[in-house]
This record gives C-alpha cells, sequence and structure tokens, in this order.
C-alpha cells in the first residue's frame, strides 16, 4: 500500500512542473500575439535574424507549449523548441543582466530550461495525455 501511494507520487513533480511552465508560458506568448508588431520590431532592434519569422516562431511554440504540457500531450517533443526559445531569450535578453531575475536576469529561464529538460528525459509522468495513450497503444 505504501509502495503504490509513494510511486504515484513520484509523478506528481513532473505533473506541478508541466502546470507551472503552461501558466508562465502563458502571460509571454499571450503578450506576444496581443502585440505581434511590437515584437516584430524589439527582435529587430536587437539585431535578431529574420525577426517576423523568429516573432511567430516563439509566439506559437510558447503558445503550443501552454496547451501542450497543460495536458501533457507530446510533452517530450513540445520541451525541446520550449527549451530553445529560453536559451534564445537567455542569451539575447537576460545574460548581460546577470543571474538574479530581480534585474532581469536569466534566472527564470534558467529554471524553465531545467524544468524542461526533466520533462524531456523522463516524460509528463502518470497524470498526462502521454500517459493514457502509451496505455491505450499498450492494452491494443
Amino acid at each position: 500500500m505504501i509502495s503504490e501511494k509513494t510511486e504515484m507520487a513520484k509523478d506528481l513533480p513532473l505533473l506541478f512542473m508541466r502546470l507551472v511552465l503552461a501558466y508562465g508560458f502563458w502571460g509571454p506568448a499571450t503578450m506576444k500575439w496581443n502585440n505581434m508588431d511590437g515584437i516584430i520590431e524589439w527582435f529587430e532592434g536587437m539585431g535578431m535574424p529574420f525577426p517576423t519569422l523568429n516573432a511567430y516562431l516563439a509566439a506559437s511554440t510558447e503558445m503550443a507549449g501552454v496547451f501542450l504540457l497543460l495536458f501533457g500531450l507530446f510533452t517530450r517533443l513540445i520541451s525541446i523548441p520550449l527549451m530553445v526559445v529560453m536559451l534564445v531569450a537567455v542569451f539575447t535578453v537576460h545574460f548581460t543582466n546577470g543571474f538574479e531575475a530581480g534585474n532581469n536576469g536569466f534566472e527564470i529561464p534558467l529554471y524553465y530550461l531545467i524544468m524542461l529538460f526533466t520533462l524531456t528525459v523522463y516524460g509528463a509522468g502518470r497524470f498526462s495525455l502521454d500517459s493514457i495513450i502509451k496505455r491505450a497503444t499498450k492494452e491494443n
């Protein structure tokens, strides 16, 4: 009985990571979609190549991440492009500000990277559509 509960508890951190990340990406994704022209100009001002394409790719990746992480669907797959978005954010915006989040440093994107890497390695966990699909396909 105890081992069964302990086994189920192992999947809770994966669920919590997914939910925190989904919530965390919601704000930046909606901000980008609500002001795409401003985001394109900002990307252009930073010297980012193909600012229009990159603005739409970043916004689309973040918004897809919100829903896929929320439901635990294709979790490993979406975690990889989200890590790329975080790496770009670290090196184009946050790195020169140092580590601390209060100074717009790379602390929060680093935490996101660590959580996304964890989801890439371990998957979405038991409390996810990925797990339901896996169990359903094993039964057939």
